[in-house]
């Protein structure tokens, strides 16, 4: 494929952009890329997933000031604020000992704080069952603090008859 930009040179650099829902598609050639300002992945000026995962860290409103510089890991003595500029913990322990902290960030990136992985669809039905009683689960106990008993019943029913399902 040639640049959509000069017609010269072959297009190495795709990127697609959505504005307010319509998406626009631009085959260019680095030197084109270069003139119209675009940043290049894999550059120093480029976009980097670092320099984001910093952005999401310098996020929290919490980490600033103080008691950023003294989160440290008594292990390898990393501070949040080395772990927030380096993007990578210094041990194994550091994940426990900033959890308070990665969580809320977590739920930025990832939307959830635990990983659940995809099932594939061909050996997955038992596992799927699983997850939807989990969730089920935690719909019942939204249901019973809501005090809505009648809906918490039926959902009980369905947990049950999917347990059974399952044998467990």
């Amino acid at each position: 494929m040639q640049c959509q930009e000069c017609g010269n040179r072959p297009a190495t650099l795709h990127f697609t952009k959505i504005v307010n829902g319509e998406k626009t598609e631009l085959h260019i050639c680095e030197f084109c890329a270069r003139e119209r300002g675009e940043l290049i992945p894999g550059t120093s000026s480029g976009f980097s997933i670092h320099n984001l995962l910093s952005g999401l860290i310098d996020f929290d409103p919490a980490s600033a000031g103080a008691k950023q510089q003294t989160l440290r890991c008594e292990m390898c003595g990393m501070t949040y604020a080395q772990f927030s500029k380096m993007g990578r913990f210094g041990c194994s322990h550091c994940y426990k000992h900033f959890a308070e902290r990665l969580d809320p960030l977590l739920k930025r990136v990832h939307g959830n704080t635990v990983h659940v992985g995809k099932v594939p669809k061909r050996v997955g039905g038992q596992v799927r069952m699983r997850r939807e009683i989990d969730k089920l689960k935690r719909e019942l106990q939204s249901r019973i603090e809501r005090e809505d008993f009648e809906s918490a019943a039926s959902l009980r029913d369905r947990i049950r008859d999917l347990e059974r399902e399952i044998g467990s």
